[in-house]
Parts: structure tokens; sequence; C-alpha cells
């Protein structure tokens, strides 16, 4: 029986041994990571209300989570970064640094530093938000697997949050605490003056651990982090389509080589040939430059396709996209196989009037896996071929009960690119990131601004960016917010602080040592905000005790609550990138660990070294 356990007790342990079960579920992938975490507060709540025990604050607090200030800011982002993907804002402005990317170091240099950079003055979860399409594309160019450059990315960012207030909510919070805290002290006759946390406060710890910190990540990633692969990679589809682009006159890629341009770079793609505007044909050689008007014959997977007209400066030739009477927000691309009893049959695209026919542009044909010679409005069209389609997204509706095509389907990611709102994207974002960063907007407020915009602009439809949304990743963190308020109210992440500050045994070193690391193990167990604000009571009343100044263990506190590296939950930028890089419990701890040492090492040095 429950009640015959001391109810000060059995609380702790449950809580602990329900965290820690969930560490082993996501350790050995025992099920998706959203229903373990689900399943964890589901338990905590259901023996809460058998045996009426608050291991919770109060019953809404185990859902409280699921409307977390910040868990609704990820999930508007979402939204946001669906806006810059959809228009290609993101590659806009990162594609002149990135574009010039040669190998998995390189890549890393030119990815690592701007992110660590921005993150200390912009919040670290938007910007990693941001990068992950762009990373995912970037991989994909540079036949990188995401798993070397997704937790790099997130823990680039973690890093330069800590060099400021700004960088990170955690460190806003334990600023208004601290500064509750003085205010306090004086209204109670306290004879130290204390002085407040500036800007610029937790630099003095964050940027030589930031520092250190991608030294070890641009150097160690390479052994430290394994390639994780998707069960089917791009090229395991048979299906070859045959497809044509044309350079736009004044687009980016005129003056390019076909190197440059990143079109010998796709994979499961490559370039057949190169049709001059003035009629000649030339081989398609990776020195090769593009000019205006220029016809790219290609022939790849379905995949390449799509990420083939992602590219800025590449149309559809004789703009027949354009031609439809749809706007770009409303197309999507369809895959159509060809009846016998399709009207067209023997005709060509050209001559059949395919745009006018059917409202839809085709844009690849696929027949028995090999290149279909000629341009593409000459293609015969015959019974079985497959069709890339531009199209409406009625088409499917329209036709499926039609005689011309059978096996009509969406493509995955087939949204149409709006490139000509791409600096429109990128402007909301700007507004969003600056009116946050000055204080003008709460960054809730600011990204439902921004969310609102993107759709009104149409940048992103309202489906879009509903579907943008990675409810696991939600349902993880706001599970992860009700698991951290059990730790908290149970006692058990109370015990197991005090347990390690009564190893210091008064020293002012060893004091600050022992908060440090109580942090790092509660940000771990439970979450970075929960952890801080766990930690910032234990912190204050520590430096009292030892009769030291209160500062370095509160930057103490800012720095080890963000330094999540060494479970997926930890913090939200990780569990961004956690099912996205395909990877397992142990990638965090065999990459994560030496970098929380070197992290701690440097950061208590450096605060020992300014305050003690």
């Amino acid at each position: 029986m429950l009640s015959l356990f001391d109810p000060q007790i059995w609380p702790m342990w449950l809580t602990i041994g329900v965290t820690l079960a969930l560490l082993l579920g996501l350790a050995t992938r025992a099920a998706a990571t959203d229903l373990l975490a689900l399943t964890a507060l589901a338990v905590l709540v259901v023996v809460q209300d058998l045996t009426g025990t608050p291991l919770l604050p109060d019953p809404t607090q185990a859902v409280a989570g699921f409307g977390n200030k910040g868990l609704i800011t990820i999930a508007l982002l979402f939204a946001v970064v669906a806006g810059l993907e959809l228009t290609g804002g993101t590659e806009l402005a990162t594609g002149w640094l990135l574009s010039k990317a040669k190998n998995l170091r390189d890549t890393q240099v030119r990815m690592l530093l701007p992110v660590a950079f921005l993150s200390g003055f912009l919040n670290n979860t938007p910007v990693v938000a941001a990068m992950l399409p762009v990373v995912g594309d970037l991989g994909k160019r540079l036949k990188i697997s995401p798993s070397r450059l997704l937790l790099p990315l997130s823990y680039a960012a973690i890093l330069g949050g800590m060099c400021t207030l700004m960088g990170t909510s955690t460190n806003l919070l334990v600023r208004d605490e601290y500064n509750q805290y003085i205010l306090d002290s004086k209204a109670a006759g306290g004879e130290i003056e204390l002085d407040e946390l500036s800007f610029f406060t937790p630099a003095i710890a964050g940027i030589p651990a930031t520092i250190l910190g991608l030294l070890y990540i641009i150097g160690a990633s390479k052994w430290m982090l394994p390639e994780r692969k998707p069960a089917v990679s791009v090229g395991d589809d048979p299906q070859k389509y045959t497809v044509e682009m044309q350079v736009e006159l004044t687009g980016p890629l005129v003056g390019k080589t076909l190197q440059e341009a990143g079109l010998r770079a796709l994979p499961g793609l490559y370039v057949a040939e190169i049709q001059r505007a003035d009629g000649r044909i030339e081989p398609a050689k990776p020195d090769q430059r593009l000019y205006g008007d220029d016809i790219l014959i290609l022939v790849g997977d379905v995949d390449s396709v799509v990420d083939l007209r992602k590219i800025r400066g590449l149309i559809t030739p004789g703009d027949q996209a354009r031609k439809l009477e749809i706007p770009a927000w409303r197309r999507t691309l369809v895959e159509a196989v060809v009846s016998p009893r399709c009207s067209l049959i023997g005709k060509t695209i050209r001559e059949g009037r395919f745009r006018s026919n059917f409202n839809a542009a085709v844009v690849a044909v696929a027949r028995g896996g090999r290149r279909l010679e000629g341009k593409l409005g000459d293609v015969r069209i015959e019974p079985g071929d497959v069709l890339l389609l531009e199209a409406s997204k009625s088409f499917m509706h329209r036709q499926r009960g039609g005689s011309d095509f059978y096996l009509i389907s969406s493509v995955d990611r087939g949204e149409i690119r709006r490139h000509e709102r791409a600096p429109l994207a990128l402007g909301i974002m700007l507004v969003m990131v600056v009116a946050a960063a000055l204080n003008w907007l709460s960054i809730l407020s600011a990204a439902m601004l921004a969310a609102v915009g993107m759709v009104l602009t149409r940048c992103c439809t309202t489906s879009e960016a509903r579907r943008s949304i990675d409810w696991s990743v939600l349902i993880v963190i706001g599970s992860a917010i009700g698991i951290g308020r059990a730790m908290e109210q149970s006692g058990a992440a109370g015990q197991i602080a005090n347990g390690l500050l009564n190893i210091a045994q008064g020293n002012p070193l060893g004091t600050l040592i022992a908060i440090y690391i109580a942090t790092v193990v509660c940000t771990e167990l439970i979450t970075n905000n929960a952890a801080a604000m766990l930690m910032l009571p234990i912190a204050w009343t520590a430096a009292s005790k030892v009769g030291t100044d209160p500062m370095p263990m509160v930057i103490a506190v800012m720095i080890a609550a963000s330094a999540s590296f060494l479970t997926p939950f930890g913090y939200q930028t990780n569990t961004m990138v956690y099912g996205v890089g395909g990877y397992r419990l142990r990638d965090y701890i065999q990459f994560g660990l030496p970098l929380s040492i070197i992290v701690g090492v440097a950061s208590i040095g450096m605060l020992n070294w300014r305050y003690l």
C-alpha cells in the first residue's frame, strides 16, 4: 500500500524512477519520443490522482507546460520558418556564405560561427529553427549526413546564447529574479551593495566557453558524431525524370559555372546537356558557364527535381508555369501516370496544349527510367508515362474521377517556391527579431505577429503553416516541463542539488563548482528554465553562507542551465534536432560530455579568476 510509505520520501523516488525510465526509453528508442515523454507525465498524473499525493503543485500544472509561452513561441516560429522556406528567404540570406562550402569542416566553420554570434543577440531557438531547412539542403548538396551538422548547430546556438542576457530566455528569467532578490535584500536592511546584471555580464564566462566549445565541435565532430542516414536514401528511387529548367535572363546564376551553381552536387541528379539561346547544344561540364535563357536538360529522381526547383535563378522554360491562372501559393507538384484512355496519347505536350486542357504545367517526364531525347514540349505522350505536374491543389480531386490519368498523388515537399516574396519574408523575420531584441514586444508577441504576417502576405498558406508544426517536438517539450515541475515539487531535484552542495563544505570555489554541477544535473533531468529557477535561490543562499559575492554563483547558474549537451530534452534546440537528425541518446552523451567538461572548466576558471 502506498499509504504505508513516508509521504515525504516515496514521491521523490517515484519521480526519479519515472525520469530514469524515460531516459532509458529514449536511449533504447523503445517508442516514439513524444509517446515516451507523454507516458512518463501520465504516470505521475495518474499516481497523483489515485493517491492524492501532490506530485505536482496542483493538477493543472501537469499540462501547464503545453500552455507555456516558450512552447507556444516555438510553435509560432515553425510557421515563420515555413514562410522563409517556401519563399527561399533563408537561402537568400545565407546563400552567399554557405554556397561556397566545400567539405564538412568548411561547412561547419561557415555555419557555426555566424550562428553562435547571432544567438548572443537573438533568442537562440528561432535561429536554429530558421537554419534547419538550410542545413538539410546543404547536407544533400555536399553529401554530408544531417547528423554531422544538426547537433553542432544546436550546440553552437546554445554556446552563443550563454554570452548575453538576450541570448536565451533562461538568462532573462535569472536576471529578473536576481534583481528582485537585490531589492528584497535592500528592503531587509542588507549592508552589502550588490551590482545588477548587465547585458554582457555573462560574457566573462560565456565567451571563453564559446570559443573553446566551437573549437571542440569543429575539430571533433568528424570522429565523435556517427552518420545517421535515413532508411531509404534519395538514390533508391528508380524513377528517373527528364526535366528542363531555364536560366533566368538576369538571375543570380548568370556567369556561374555548373559547379558554382550547385547543379553538380545534387544527389540523384545530373545535367545531361545545355541548350544555348542561339540553338547550340553543349556538354554539361563542371566548368561550363551559364548564360541567360540557357535551357538545362537534367535527369534525376523526384526528390532531386524538388530540390532543383528551390534554386534561385531557374525557371520553367517558356514560363509555362507562370502562365497558369493560379497564384503560386495555391500550386503544388503532382505525379500523374498517363492512362491508355488519355485524350493526348500520341501527341506531343506542345501539340496537345497540355496547360490549356488541364490547367497544369508539365515539369518533368519519366519513362522506363531512361532519358528522353529532345525538348520537353516535343515529347510524345505514351501510356504509362509518369508526368510531374505543377498544378492547383484541386487538380487531384478533378482528375481522379476522369479517364486521362490514374495513380495521381501529391509530391512530398512539393509546394511551389515563391522567390519573389523572399525579401518580404526576410523583412517580416527582421522586424520580429528587432522588436524582440529591443524589448518593443515580448518574443511571444513578436512571433505571433510574424506568423500572422507570413500567412497574410502569402509567404505561406494557413494549411502550410499548420503542417509545418512538428507536434512531436511540442509534446516532448510540454511533457518535459510537467516532469520538471514534478521533480521540483517532489523534492527530487532539490535533494540532488543539496547533496552536491554538502560536498563543498564552505569553500567558495568548492561551492561554485557544486552549484555549477548541480545546475547541469538539473537542467539535463528537467528543463533549462526550471533548473535555473530551482538553483537560483540555492545559489543565493550558498553565497551568503560562505560570505562571498553572489554574482559568480548566479552567473554559474545561468551558464550551467544553458549547458545542456547530454540529453535531447534538456534544451529546446536539442529537442528540435533530435528526430530530424536521426540521433540516439548515446550520440548526445558521446559528443556532449567532452563539451560539457570544456564549458564547465572554462566557465568556473574565469569566474574564479574574476570574482573569488
